[in-house]
């Protein structure tokens, strides 16, 4: 039987992450982290060792951080003029939960609109949640790109 007071948590708290994200709360966005926390875009969408295989992006705490400074301070060609997106999250499903993580998987679509371009990417999500003060803390996020062949051609924003 569906936990659907479960559903609804991690549904609202993954599309509060997506608002964010769209909106530049990118401060906002790093709070909702464990320190241990790793972000995750593999360059082949059916990876699941990303450890030992090359990524996009396999960025832990430090790493994070980083690009939120490049995203917000212009140091990356990439971010210039800074792209405006708007995401759809949906087809959320609980895979596991222990009483402590959730792992949860959805539907990404994204919609960037830069230099007078609109530019469409869709992407499994996976994150694995862990319970923090009455809501859940992001342990890890893999972005499983559809069309990852060619998909990143300077991205100039977290997905």
């Amino acid at each position: 039987m569906m936990n659907l007071q479960l559903l609804n948590e991690v549904t609202a708290f993954i599309w509060q992450e997506g608002d964010m994200l769209d909106h530049g709360e990118y401060d906002t966005w790093l709070s909702l982290w464990t320190e241990k926390g790793t972000y995750i875009i593999p360059i082949n969408p059916k990876e699941t060792d990303y450890e030992n295989t090359l990524n996009y992006a396999y960025d832990d705490h430090h790493m994070r951080g980083l690009r939120v400074q490049r995203l917000v301070g212009g140091e990356s060609i990439s971010t210039s003029p800074q792209p405006r997106t708007v995401r759809t999250i949906s087809r959320f499903r609980v895979l596991a939960d222990d009483g402590v993580n959730v792992t949860v998987r959805a539907a990404q679509n994204i919609r960037e609109f830069r230099k007078e371009s609109l530019k469409h990417y869709s992407a499994d999500l996976t994150y694995t949640l862990v319970r923090a003060q009455g809501s859940f803390k992001i342990h890890r996020k893999v972005i499983s790109l559809i069309n990852s062949d060619d998909a990143l051609a300077g991205i100039g924003y977290i997905l």
